[in-house]
């Protein structure tokens, strides 16, 4: 059954360098309901005209180059205020604390459980501030 929220929104955008989680949760996702587009780095995200049209954003940490935290900064730095979900291992002390302060929601990997989907679900609902 296709969720209320996935039928709503924009699409969910996965930014992850690591082609088999890109592949595993863009099919999680479309099984829910959700249409989905995906990207390797933080700068195919940043090159692509429709950026701001996403409903999510779903962007691993540790990739080369643009780190997640610093996408979502460059995001907000342009004036697009997308919700955004940060994906990681082991998320240190000063993450954490990096990722509360800018208000972006971590959900550790391995993702075995439904934390991504309650955050997107949580992330969707919620008015966005700027």
């Amino acid at each position: 059954m296709i969720g209320k929220l996935a039928v709503q929104c924009g699409p969910i955008a996965i930014i992850d360098d690591d082609l088999a989680v890109r592949n595993s949760l863009k099919f999680t996702l479309e099984i829910e309901g959700f249409a989905v587009r995906v990207y390797a780095t933080g700068q195919e995200l940043l090159n692509d005209s429709e950026a701001a049209q996403y409903g999510c954003l779903v962007v691993d940490q540790n990739m080369p180059g643009l780190n997640g935290l610093d996408l979502i900064a460059q995001l907000r730095d342009r004036k697009i205020f997308v919700p955004a979900i940060l994906i990681t291992s082991h998320p240190s002390r000063a993450l954490r604390e990096r990722a509360a302060s800018a208000n972006i929601p971590i959900v550790e990997k391995p993702l075995l459980t439904g934390a991504l989907m309650d955050g997107i679900h949580h992330a969707l609902a919620r008015p966005q501030s700027h």
